[in-house]
C-alpha cells in the first residue's frame, strides 16, 4: 500500500484517506492504492462500506497530479499509461464491479478530478467550507472521468453546464440545495458523521445492501414499467437482486422484527 493512502479498518467500514500534501494530487500509485483499498473492500464479507477521505482542511484533491503528466511532455504512451488504471482514475472512476457503498467526505476543495471522485461514490458528505469546481475547460480540455457522465444526471442539466463551462465554483450550501452532497456539517464533524452514517448503512442486511447499490444504477433511467419488471422475481438481470429474495437474511428480518430482537444477518 501507498504511503500517500491510508487505510483504516473500523468493524465493517474501510476508511481511505488520500494524504499527499499540498494537493492531495492523484497520480497511478495513488490510484492503484485505493483500488486495491476497495478490492479489500468488495472482496471481504466482513466489510460493508467504504469512506474516501482526505487530509488536511485546504483540499480533499486537485485531481490529476498535471505537473506528473506535463512532464512527460510528448511521450505519448507514459501520458497514456498514468491513466490506464485499474477501477479508473482514482481506482473508482470505473470500477463497475463494486457492489458496496462508498461515502466520500469532502474536507475542502474538490477540484477537476477530485470532483468527480466525489462523483464516483455513492453519498457525498460535505465540510460547510468545502467547494467544488471543474476547471478543466480553461486548461484545454474536458473532466471526462467522471464529470461530463455524471453531473447532468446528478443536478439540474443547466446547473450542470454552467458548472462544466465555466469552471465556477460551487460553495457546500449550494451543493447540498441542488442535492449533488447529502448532509454538510463543520469541519470539526465532518469525520463523526460520515463515520456515524457508516455504521448505520453498515447495519442493514450485507445482500440488499449490495442489491440496492445494484439495482437503482440500473432501473435508473428505464420507464416506470419495465422499472417495476425488472425488480420482479425471476428476472436475471439483477443477480444481486435475485439472490437477496432467495436468502436467509431475507426471512430474518422480518423473524427479527416479530420477535422483537436484533436482527442476526448472515449475508446469504
Amino acid at each position: 500500500m501507498n504511503n500517500e493512502v491510508g487505510v483504516k479498518i473500523d468493524r465493517q467500514v474501510v476508511e481511505i484517506t488520500i494524504d499527499r500534501p499540498p494537493a492531495n494530487a492523484i497520480n497511478p500509485e495513488v490510484s492503484n492504492s485505493i483500488f486495491s483499498a476497495l478490492s479489500k473492500l468488495q472482496e471481504d464479507d466482513d466489510l460493508r462500506v467504504g469512506i474516501i477521505t482526505a487530509s488536511g482542511d485546504r483540499i480533499f484533491s486537485a485531481g490529476w497530479d498535471l505537473k506528473e503528466i506535463a512532464a512527460f511532455d510528448s511521450n505519448e504512451a507514459a501520458v497514456n499509461s498514468a491513466f490506464e488504471c485499474p477501477g479508473g482514475f482514482a481506482g473508482i472512476s470505473e470500477f463497475w464491479g463494486l457492489k458496496k457503498p462508498v461515502i466520500s467526505a469532502i474536507n475542502g476543495m474538490a477540484v477537476g478530478g477530485g470532483f468527480e471522485i466525489a462523483l464516483a461514490s455513492d453519498l457525498i458528505v460535505a465540510a460547510d467550507h468545502a467547494e467544488f469546481f471543474l476547471p478543466e475547460m480553461q486548461r484545454g480540455f474536458l473532466p471526462d472521468v467522471g464529470a461530463v457522465q455524471i453531473l447532468p444526471r446528478r443536478i439540474p442539466y443547466n446547473v450542470a453546464m454552467d458548472l462544466l463551462y465555466t469552471g465556477r465554483r460551487m460553495g457546500a450550501q449550494e451543493a447540498l440545495h441542488w442535492g449533488l452532497v447529502s448532509r454538510v456539517c463543520p469541519h470539526s464533524e465532518l469525520m463523526e458523521t460520515v463515520r456515524e452514517l457508516a455504521h448505520d448503512i453498515a447495519g442493514g442486511a450485507p445482500l440488499a445492501l449490495q442489491a440496492l447499490k445494484e439495482v437503482v444504477p440500473t432501473i435508473y433511467n428505464l420507464p416506470l414499467p419495465q422499472a417495476f419488471a425488472a425488480t420482479k422475481p425471476g428476472n436475471d438481470a439483477l443477480p444481486i437482486y435475485q439472490k437477496m429474495l432467495k436468502s436467509e437474511d431475507f426471512m430474518e428480518g422480518p423473524r427479527a422484527f416479530a420477535e422483537k430482537r436484533d436482527p442476526v444477518w448472515k449475508g446469504r
